[in-house]
């Protein structure tokens, strides 16, 4: 226990000391160029240019609401996986309350398809 203590220790100290030492060595010892291109204003992968004021123009919103929907169907997935592994000493209590929580969530995804969240005309 003691020697693979002092193995991680010092596998720790090492990353600590050479981490700053690669990214100094990197900055310093790096190409470096400059130039207009480079140095123009860049948000989300888009230029700002004449026609693109503001680049939040240049993104239409349903790409943000479907992937918030995502997500949010993402982490359902989250809650369901341990549920999932520990169902037979949960119980019958667990099986309905997990029932529920995908009726919620199932309504849910009925009401922004009705809404028309997901339409993209």
């Amino acid at each position: 226990m003691n020697e693979s203590l002092f193995l991680a220790s010092s596998m720790i100290l090492v990353l600590i000391i050479l981490l700053p030492l690669s990214f100094h060595f990197s900055k310093h010892l790096g190409v470096h160029s400059d130039n207009d291109r480079k140095n123009e204003p860049v948000e989300g992968g888009i230029r700002l240019n004449k026609t693109i004021k503001n680049p939040a123009d240049a993104f239409n919103v349903k790409f943000f609401l479907v992937g918030i929907i995502f997500i949010i169907f993402d982490v359902e997935v989250l809650f369901m996986f341990p549920w999932a592994l520990n169902l037979r000493e949960l119980g019958l209590f667990a099986l309905i309350e997990m029932f529920v929580f995908l009726a919620l969530l199932i309504g849910g995804l009925i009401y922004v398809y009705k809404s028309g969240v997901l339409k993209w005309t």
